[in-house]
């Protein structure tokens, strides 16, 4: 069962913070599951130009049934839309975008963010799992800022924010704001500040449910 109490903010609302920190024009790789969910909250008028590693610059949303192009994919196998303008390229040339520092914005799931900012979001390190670490190394380490957007806690209610990763790491040091059912937090080089809390929480409960020491801005 799952043991995470009903209280803070769905999963859209989560998704539409994140959405709304990401500038004007910026060139965005979203990971699979609710980053993908960024997508369809970007405000009108602002430009974003998704990148799927798979091949493909100027990502549309997703294909309405019935209208799918069965060779136009995005990297979770999900049929998408190209924009007018959209570019397709091998995918050497994808992870060269990536590995170059080309890509201003990636988001991410997580299984545990560390108060360093480091992820891991491939692998709970269990034997039977099947290796899926997929291009989130070279994307933690090549594109420009990392926002991590997932669940506060486990089904079985353990914090995932930790003071150090038990689970294997995908990267070290590089997520920049982390983005949770209970509050937006900001990685910093002093440690984890609490930027927004979720409605009618208090510091004190969001701090009982994270595992890691956290600070408020501006707290006297």
């Amino acid at each position: 069962m799952d043991l995470r109490e009903n209280i803070g903010w769905p999963v859209s609302e989560m998704a539409r913070k994140v959405a709304m920190d990401i500038n004007d024009g910026a060139y965005v790789n979203l990971g699979i599951g609710i980053p993908e969910m960024v997508a369809g909250y970007i405000p009108e008028g602002r430009e974003v130009i998704y990148h799927t590693e798979n091949g493909l610059l100027g990502m549309g949303k997703v294909a309405e049934k019935g209208t799918e192009d069965f060779e136009l994919v995005n990297a979770g196998k999900k049929y998408v839309t190209a924009i007018p303008g959209a570019a397709f390229f091998h995918h050497a040339d994808s992870f060269a975008m990536i590995r170059g520092g080309h890509i201003d914005i990636c988001v991410l799931g997580a299984y545990q963010v560390s108060q360093e900012g480091d992820l891991a979001n491939w692998s709970t390190g269990d034997p039977n799992d099947v290796p899926a670490v997929g291009g989130a190394m070279d994307l933690v380490a090549g594109v420009k800022t990392i926002y991590v957007i997932t669940q506060h806690s486990t089904k079985s209610g353990e914090s995932k924010i930790v003071k150090e990763c038990t689970y294997p790491l995908t990267g070290k040091k590089v997520v920049s704001r982390i983005y949770t059912n209970l509050a937006v937090i900001d990685v910093t080089e002093n440690g984890l500040y609490v930027r927004e809390l979720a409605p009618d929480l208090t510091f004190e409960y969001l701090q009982k449910h994270t595992d890691a020491a956290l600070s408020q801005y501006n707290a006297k």
